[in-house]
């Protein structure tokens, strides 16, 4: 047994009917859920917001989203550089969302306006930054009072690059960052909604609400399912590196250093009125086991199911953000 248990990570698991499971209410303090949300939402964010994952961004069409009320649209140049700019064209307000690259410009196509990476005037491209999982846009006219542009976003941690593996997946809710990261900063709730991805999961220690910095954050232990009563037990920390961001990192267990990025970037309100925010979500997976090496030789099929299965649990948890939401508006 023990011999089987060094080869694979696989344990049988003993999961209690859910109706069963040990009640996690009395230790989900409303007010210490409010206290880490507000820790987070007040740290620096140099003005950074996550547009999309860095795949999607491509060399031939411009990406277009709205990003905190604004329009924005980013393409690569023929070195795979990344670069954005306003959403409108500076000629008639076209919008460049679908607007071509040729000879390293977007292309209006209205009336053929290059809108290169120097830009021009009246159109000023954006600061960027692409951290090979995730690219980034920078809006300094964002940043509050006092608070000072920086040359890249605060990024928390990451394994190795070279060894690991990253899928993106984006859901849009009706609600804002803060929903967002107080879903995430509710672990509590994990084994009660999601009994189909966790098969216990039980808080280990919080941070208290006058706790300093290098304290902030959680810790879990976690079993995640993966067929019938095997699953995955590991121990992760739930931390905020800037405002709209938490990172879940597995620092004991199989797949220690493997990450997964939950980036609340807001869009501007719907039809209804009502807020918007999109949940884009990278899962970078790391292992030191020699099998793992061949996850790169299958990437490209792997991806769209491990974004399948962060959807699948976002499907419920932007429920959570938006029913938040709502009681908060109705107040």
């Amino acid at each position: 047994m023990e011999q089987r248990q060094a080869r694979t990570p696989l344990r049988r698991l003993r999961i209690p009917p859910w109706a069963e499971q040990e009640p996690s209410w009395r230790d989900a303090s409303p007010a210490l859920i409010r206290a880490a949300t507000q820790r987070a939402a007040a740290r620096p964010s140099g003005g950074w917001f996550v547009l999309a994952g860095s795949r999607e961004v491509r060399g031939d069409r411009a990406y277009g989203r709205v990003v905190a009320g604004r329009e924005v649209v980013a393409w690569r140049d023929s070195t795979g550089a990344l670069h954005a700019g306003p959403g409108a064209c500076p000629h008639l307000g076209a919008a460049l969302c679908d607007a071509p690259v040729h000879d390293d410009a977007l292309v209006c196509r209205w009336h053929g306006m290059p809108l290169g990476p120097g830009g021009r005037p009246g159109w000023a491209t954006f600061p960027t930054f692409d951290d090979g999982v995730l690219a980034w846009v920078r809006l300094d006219s964002t940043l509050p009072d006092g608070e000072q542009p920086t040359e890249r976003p605060f990024l928390g941690p990451r394994p190795p690059e070279a060894g690991a593996f990253d899928a993106v997946a984006t859901v849009i809710g009706r609600c804002e960052p803060t929903d967002v990261l107080a879903n995430r900063l509710d672990p509590w709730h994990g084994a009660w909604f999601h009994p189909y991805s966790f098969a216990t999961l039980r808080v280990l220690s919080a941070p208290r609400a006058d706790c300093p910095p290098a304290e902030d954050r959680f810790l879990v232990e976690v079993a995640f399912k993966v067929a019938g009563p095997f699953g995955v037990p590991v121990h992760a920390e739930f931390s905020c590196p800037d405002p709209r961001t938490v990172t879940m990192e597995i620092v004991d267990g199989e797949g220690t250093g493997s990450v997964v990025e939950t980036h609340a970037t807001p869009l501007r309100p719907g039809s209804d009125g009502a807020a918007r925010t999109a949940v884009i979500e990278a899962v970078v997976a790391y292992s030191e086991r020699p099998g793992f090496a061949h996850t790169k030789k299958v990437a490209a099929a792997l991806r769209p199911l491990v974004a399948s299965t962060a959807k699948r649990l976002w499907r419920d948890d932007i429920a959570y953000a938006e029913r938040r939401y709502a009681l908060r508006a109705d107040r």
